[in-house]
């Protein structure tokens, strides 16, 4: 049965604590999985024996903007937070080529397999959330529940930037990105002004300086969608499992428009949720409310770890 559910923050706010927090982190531990030539490093927390959870961050970003997420899953589930390649203590291939999305696609697939598993919830922000839906796309054996955020589906996105004025402008700094050299303005001690953290600064500065620009840029010079008009609109296989999928509403680079019709792309059940005080950093902004969406979303949609073995 298909169910679209689309509801505002401030409803869902009406079966949390006024003052909800944030629980206390739990402590991380780092891993590597081989992908190639390419390792890829990843953070964990939780029972290795409960549910799991694989977590992909997007622009600028690593996988430390999981933490208070990860301390809210950690409890129930086994949950893995990738840095992708190019990012923090992740391999920088060189190249275009090597950020291409079936590489992005191969390295999910490694964390998963290097947590002895063959399958695992699948959670991603911005080119996080891009890799999600490709790989639950086009590796659907390796998903069990699909949890987006911001980003449309690719088939909803192409439809915008070929019919969207607004999307397609909002979309400038994009192809700013694509663009050769686009790479020589990115300032690593500045990228991290979007984080409302005072305590994680620091982190992220330390994170981003281990990273590279180029890489950075190869995301959007590799696997950013056509926006001229004359590109069809794709069509995919229909998702077969649960789709959750968080929006903030005031996101200027992805607008809220693109997940219009998301529920026809999926066959299982479909909730979109739309929050309308966040920007594009859904899970910075809306903090606690955000996570305990995705955790009561999840305990109503239980996976068994022994499946996922």
């Amino acid at each position: 049965m298909k169910i679209a559910a689309i509801a505002a923050a401030a409803l869902l706010a009406l079966s949390l604590p006024a003052a909800a927090a944030a629980p206390a982190l739990p402590k991380f531990t780092d891993h590597y999985a081989q992908n190639g030539a390419v390792k890829i490093h990843y953070a964990t927390a939780g029972d290795a024996n409960k549910p799991l959870v694989i977590m992909i961050h997007g622009f600028p970003d690593y996988w430390y903007t999981w933490r208070n997420l990860m301390a809210e899953l950690s409890p129930q589930y086994r949950v893995a937070a990738i840095d992708t390649r190019g990012y923090n203590l992740s391999d920088k291939p060189d190249g275009v080529a090597a950020y291409a999305m079936p590489n992005l696609i191969g390295d999910v697939e490694a964390v998963i397999k290097a947590e002895g598993r063959k399958s695992a919830i699948v959670v991603g922000h911005d080119w996080g959330a891009a890799i999600a839906w490709q790989t639950v796309l086009n590796k659907p054996q390796l998903v069990d529940r699909l949890i987006i955020i911001s980003v449309p589906h690719p088939a909803n996105m192409a439809r915008e930037l070929k019919i969207n004025p607004d999307q397609q402008r909002n979309s400038n700094y994009a192809r700013n990105f694509q663009k050769e050299g686009s790479e020589k303005n990115i300032d690593l001690t500045k990228i991290y002004g979007w984080m409302t953290d005072p305590a994680a600064k620091d982190a992220y500065a330390k994170a981003f300086a281990r990273s590279s620009p180029a890489a950075m840029m190869a995301y959007y010079k590799a696997n950013y969608p056509d926006s001229t008009g004359n590109a069809p609109v794709p069509t995919f296989p229909k998702i077969k499992v649960p789709v959750l999928v968080l929006h903030g509403m005031k996101d200027t680079a992805l607008l809220s428009p693109g997940h219009n019709g998301t529920w026809d792309q999926v066959e299982a059940d479909t909730t979109v949720v739309m929050f309308p005080q966040s920007s594009h950093w859904v899970e910075q902004d809306a903090g606690p409310l955000a996570n305990k969406t995705i955790h009561d979303w999840l305990n109503e949609r239980p996976v068994d770890a022994k499946a996922q073995r």
